[in-house]
C-alpha cells in the first residue's frame, strides 16, 4: 500500500509517533524517533526496544500512529526485523551521520497493509 505525499509529510514531521505491538495478550506501546521512508517502506531504528522486539518475533504485525495537531494517521503493517545485511548497514550509516553516539541494535522495516485517518476534523466533538 502506497503512502500519499500528505501522509509522508505528516509522518516525517509529526509531533509524536507511537508503535504498538502485541503477543501473548501483552500489548506494548512505545515512542519512536528515528524514522525514514525507503522504497515505500517505513524504517524504524531499534536503540532500546526489548519488549517490542520480543512481541514482533512472536507476531510480526504492528500499528504506527502519528499526528500533527488534530491531523493524524494510524498505519498497520507487517514488519521484518533485520540485524544485518544491506538495509541494516544503510540504517547504521544514516544514524551514524545524525546521532554518532547511538548504537543501532536493529532495523524494523514496515510494509504497510492499511491506513486509517484519525484526524479530529473527520469526527464530531
Amino acid at each position: 500500500m502506497k503512502l500519499s505525499p500528505e501522509i509522508q509529510t505528516i509522518l516525517m514531521h509529526s509531533e509524536a509517533k507511537v508503535l504498538a505491538t502485541v503477543a501473548d495478550n501483552d500489548v506494548n506501546v512505545v515512542p519512536v524517533s528515528s524514522i525514514k521512508i525507503v522504497d515505500g517502506k517505513i524504517w524504524l531504528v531499534n536503540y532500546f526496544f526489548e519488549k517490542t522486539i520480543a512481541n514482533i518475533i512472536k507476531n510480526p504485525k504492528v500499528a504506527l500512529t502519528f499526528w500533527i495537531g488534530l491531523r493524524g494517521y494510524q498505519i498497520k503493517a507487517n514488519v521484518n526485523y533485520v540485524t544485518d545485511g544491506v538495509d541494516f548497514n544503510a540504517a547504521v550509516n544514516w544514524i551514524t551521520e545524525i546521532h554518532p553516539n547511538r548504537l543501532v541494535r536493529g532495523l524494523l522495516v514496515l510494509d504497510v497493509t492499511a491506513i486509517f485517518d484519525i484526524s479530529i476534523h473527520n469526527k464530531r466533538i
